[in-house]
């Protein structure tokens, strides 16, 4: 009889100067992203006994920052499973070196899929081993998985619903750039954290043009991989504004990539991220209000309330103790 695989994983590191925004500023929300796919990747491939891909991210909060030099504890924990999916809880805590006094920075809920072994476009989802709760936090957590199902499906529908033209008139930022050997996973393709880093520093520039100064990511809702980006593909990132609120802006990031040598893209991930506007000290401060003008404008400011609505209601997560 094989073992039971292991079904919680935690990487313990220091941030270094390098994750940060700026020189002296706190770790950006995109390095907490990667660390939390890198976690969560360790956890899915260790249950599944082999190659997983990161297929969704949901209802990524940032309650605190945290400074390079910090102590980082990243827990990945499997709190259900599909027939080839696995919906794993991530907490990142950090604590300085010499308190050693844990507070959590960030939580999320991650959806990893199996994959077989073959490779390119003939690569499919195969079945993993599946996950039996015993203890009353278990069942917990697992009724926590699967009472989101419904809602995810709620924000992934009303993602998919409203349309991005030219003719929105919303601040509107774009970057291009080569996918780098440096952002290769071990399945050979741009990891989901890297793709997940690019889209926080999209909404990142797209916020800070707005609101002239600085500001932090708040919240990360509904992002949704399509497509693997290859290698070598050329990367198109498309943030554009579409709420504003006393003190945030709601940045809609689209990413797209494709071979340089035909120009032909393809739609790779999705994402909603709430920007904060934050004085010297950190403290939020107001920004000025955005107002929609075109019918996409009101269309996409509506989409963005709407998104609101739903993720109020998501279920409250539950403390993973046995």
């Amino acid at each position: 009889m094989s073992p039971t695989p292991a079904r919680e994983i935690t990487l313990r590191f220091l941030a270094a100067p390098t994750d940060a925004t700026t020189l002296g500023g706190d770790v950006r929300g995109g390095r907490l992203l990667s660390w939390i796919d890198k976690a969560a990747y360790a956890c899915a491939a260790a249950w599944s006994g082999g190659y997983s891909v990161t297929a969704y991210f949901g209802n990524i909060t940032f309650t605190r920052g945290i400074e390079p030099g910090d102590i980082v504890e990243v827990t990945a924990t499997l709190i259900h499973t599909g027939t080839s999916s696995m919906h794993i809880q991530c907490t990142v805590r950090s604590a300085a070196p010499h308190t050693g006094v844990f507070t959590v920075a960030s939580e999320c809920l991650v959806i990893f899929v199996a994959m077989g072994e073959d490779t390119g476009a003939g690569r499919r989802p195969r079945p993993v081993p599946q996950w039996v709760p015993v203890t009353d936090a278990d069942r917990a957590a697992q009724e926590y998985a699967t009472t989101r199902i419904p809602v995810r499906k709620r924000i992934e529908e009303a993602m998919a619903s409203v349309t991005y033209s030219d003719a929105g008139t919303a601040p509107r930022s774009q970057t291009r750039f080569l996918a780098a050997p440096t952002d290769v996973n071990w399945g050979g393709n741009a990891h989901g954290g890297r793709v997940m880093e690019w889209m926080d520093e999209s909404a990142y520039l797209n916020a800070a043009r707005w609101c002239g100064g600085r500001c932090v990511s708040a919240y990360v809702g509904g992002i949704r991989f399509y497509a693997p980006i290859h290698i070598g593909d050329v990367v198109e990132l498309d943030a554009r504004l579409i709420h504003t609120g006393k003190q945030t802006m709601h940045v809609s990031v689209h990413v797209r990539a494709g071979d340089p040598h035909t120009g032909v893209m393809r739609d790779c991930a999705h994402s909603l991220t709430i920007v904060a506007a934050v004085d010297d000290q950190g403290d939020a401060t107001a920004v000025r209000r955005w107002a929609p003008v075109s019918a996409e404008d009101i269309s996409l400011d509506e989409h963005a309330r709407e998104l609101i609505s739903i993720r109020s209601a998501l279920p409250r997560r539950p403390q993973l103790v046995g």
